[in-house]
């Protein structure tokens, strides 16, 4: 499976993760590559994005051996098998937590900025990165994040080597990899294009996506009904205005379809999760549409959807956009 970018893979992972948007999760990205495709994820989720700061602390003359991990909050895990086997003393091991701190401490304000980090206590959390070579920096995400307080943890990466995917197993309550290549050298084998993301990139996409303390806007959430004049005649409608100036999309529903169908319904959320507004509204009275020629009335369906324009003028300044099929359009 080879992947154009990370947002690509970001949305072709989403997919495979559709079934955790019940849970209510939260997701992490790995710093920097990790984010654009957490990015992707937590998008399609409708979940709250941050980023997982960790550092591994390394043995002194052997930095690639972990013998733990910290990472934000006081979160500490200390393998005390690898302190004994390399024979670590406490004073090197203090030394090298010190400067593993300082590390972490800069780069969490530098992600993060002012926003507090976001609570896991008792929460589903989506870690994801970009792919996994060795697993020792996805290993101590999950090790630290547990710590946190998670109540469950899952993995979630394009692609893997299989070895890490076998040992991450047992470290993670899931692993999510869309791709476990038997030739495995480099993730950036397995990407078109594998720039590096840059420290600006990554402040850029927590901003866009709110946040860690940005509220979810659940399916029909923030929607409000509203009623309607056309021309006299009362419509009833489903109205959720964008928070930002992405812009309001009217629905333009098609013969056979309505504010309750729900294929619009789902548009509608994708829409709303990407920043839009949307008014999904019933053209035709209950009664009206009883009688079969009404639906293919285009004059009158024209004439009613001009005057929900107006209608809708009234309420907001944003751009304006029409989603239609079928007799709508």
């Amino acid at each position: 499976m080879l992947f154009t970018d990370r947002a690509d893979a970001g949305q072709r992972l989403a997919v495979a993760l559709r079934h955790l948007e019940a849970d209510d999760p939260v997701v992490l990205g790995l710093p920097r590559g990790g984010v654009p495709v957490a990015y992707e994820v937590a998008r399609t989720l409708g979940a709250p994005l941050d980023v997982v700061v960790v550092r591994k602390l390394g043995v002194p003359y052997h930095r690639e051996l972990g013998f733990g991990a910290i990472g934000e909050g006081g979160a500490r895990v200390i393998s005390d098998d690898i302190v004994r086997r390399s024979g670590v003393g406490p004073d090197e091991a203090a030394e090298v937590e010190r400067t593993e701190k300082a590390e972490l401490d800069r780069r969490a304000r530098r992600f993060r900025g002012d926003r507090p980090r976001l609570a896991l206590r008792g929460r589903t959390v989506v870690v994801v990165d970009d792919g996994i070579a060795t697993g020792a920096t996805a290993s101590a995400a999950c090790e630290v994040v547990r710590a946190q307080g998670a109540a469950r943890v899952v993995l979630a990466v394009p692609v893997a080597a299989p070895d890490a995917v076998a040992r991450l197993s047992s470290q993670a309550d899931d692993v999510v990899c869309l791709s476990v290549p038997a030739m495995f050298r480099a993730v950036g084998e397995w990407y078109e294009n594998f720039t590096q993301t840059s420290d600006e990139e990554v402040v850029a996409l927590l901003a866009r996506a709110g946040g860690p303390t940005a509220p979810r806007r659940r399916a029909g959430e923030a929607a409000e009904e509203v009623e309607v004049d056309a021309d006299g005649v009362r419509l009833t409608g489903d109205l959720a205005l964008p928070e930002g100036d992405g812009g309001v999309v009217v629905f333009a529903h098609g013969s056979g379809s309505g504010r309750r169908s729900p294929r619009n319904r789902q548009v509608a959320t994708a829409l709303n999760r990407a920043g839009f507004g949307t008014l999904l509204l019933d053209l035709l009275t209950p009664a009206e549409e009883a009688h079969r020629a009404n639906v293919f009335d285009i004059d009158t369906l024209a004439g009613r959807l001009a005057d929900t324009t107006r209608w809708l003028r009234t309420r907001t300044s944003t751009p304006l956009g029409y989603f239609v099929a079928s007799t709508g359009a």
